[in-house]
C-alpha cells in the first residue's frame, strides 16, 4: 500500500511510534531487554518514516534505520545529530533482526539471554529524545 506524503499521514506514524515507544516502556525490569530493544526500533522506524513523509515525499521503501537518519540529517540541518543518536542506539542492541532471531547469535544463545548488559532507562532516555526531535520537527511543517 502506498503511503500518501503528508503530514497528516505523518502524523499518524508518529502515534504510532508513540504508542510502540510506550510499549518498550511497559517491558523495563521484566528480564526481557531484547523486547525493549525491539519495540524501541518499531518505534524510531515509524518516527523516521513520519519525517521523510511530512516532506512532501513519499516512502520508497525500507532503506534501514540509519540511512532514513542520514539522508533526513543531510537534508534538514535542524536534524544535526540525529544519526550519532540512532547509532549510538543501535550500538546498544537496537534492532529489528537480533533482538528477535536466533539465528543472530552464537549456538545455544537466543535473543532473551543476548542483551543482559542493556541500561534500560538510558536507552529509553535516548530513544524519547529522538521521537521528540522528530515530533518536533513534523510539528513545524
Amino acid at each position: 500500500m502506498a503511503l500518501t506524503p503528508s503530514v497528516p499521514e505523518a502524523l499518524r506514524w508518529l502515534c504510532q511510534a508513540t504508542s510502540d515507544l510506550q510499549a518498550a516502556r511497559n517491558d523495563i525490569r521484566h528480564c526481557c531487554p531484547n523486547w525493549v530493544l525491539f519495540k524501541v526500533h518499531q518505534a524510531l522506524e515509524k518516527a523516521l518514516v513520519a519525517a521523510v513523509l511530512c516532506r512532501g515525499e513519499a516512502f520508497a521503501g525500507h532503506r534501514g534505520l540509519m540511512g532514513m537518519a542520514q539522508r533526513l540529517e543531510a537534508e534538514e540541518p535542524e536534524l544535526r545529530g540525529l544519526v550519532l543518536d540512532v547509532q549510538w542506539l543501535r550500538e546498544c542492541g537496537m534492532d529489528g533482526k537480533a533482538t528477535q532471531y536466533p539465528s543472530y547469535h552464537p549456538f545455544p544463545m537466543t535473543p532473551s539471554e543476548a542483551f543482559p548488559s542493556v541500561d534500560e532507562e538510558e536507552f529509553l532516555k535516548r530513544a524519547q529524545k529522538v521521537l521528540v526531535i522528530l515530533k518536533d520537527h513534523v510539528g513545524r511543517k
